[in-house]
């Protein structure tokens, strides 16, 4: 049975790894392409996109602590699908707040690069957006703690 809640453990993480993956390369085209139209335009591309484009990688972090604390849990929690449970939908929940921040930060991108204001706004959305992955870990970790 602990083979179950393991795999759920490292689910945690790979869901959120693929999440981070997912967001981080779709916000970097997003910064690709306003950089081209900055080079197209004659105008300066800002540096400053690379902070959108990094931003999804941070939920890989909350999946690795989930990660360790499930793992930490499997010698103490007879209950090996709560385990896998929690790691498998914690993992999906913070993958996909990664995505969407990608997809965010894509479009802040764009507007950014072709204005050259909003970039305050645009990272506090993208705060919103990762402060999903947060609530996930740290209301799971509750979860975990209580069982």
């Amino acid at each position: 049975m602990n083979d179950f809640a393991i795999f759920g453990a490292i689910a945690s993480i790979a869901f959120s790894a693929v999440g981070s993956a997912m967001g981080t390369g779709t916000a970097g085209m997003g910064a690709m392409g306003a950089w081209r139209k900055c080079y197209l335009q004659n105008k300066t591309a800002p540096f400053l996109l690379i902070a959108f484009v990094g931003a999804p990688i941070t939920q890989t972090i909350y999946g690795l602590i989930l990660m360790n604390n499930l793992l930490a849990a499997v010698s103490v929690i007879s209950d090996s699908t709560l385990i896998f449970s929690t790691g498998v939908l914690g993992g999906l929940a913070i993958g996909f707040s990664a995505w969407f921040q990608g997809k965010v930060a894509a479009s802040a991108s764009e507007s950014f690069a072709e204005t050259g204001r909003g970039f305050a706004n645009a990272l506090i959305v993208l705060g919103i957006v990762e402060t999903v992955a947060l609530f996930v870990m740290v209301f799971l970790l509750n979860v975990i703690t209580m069982s």
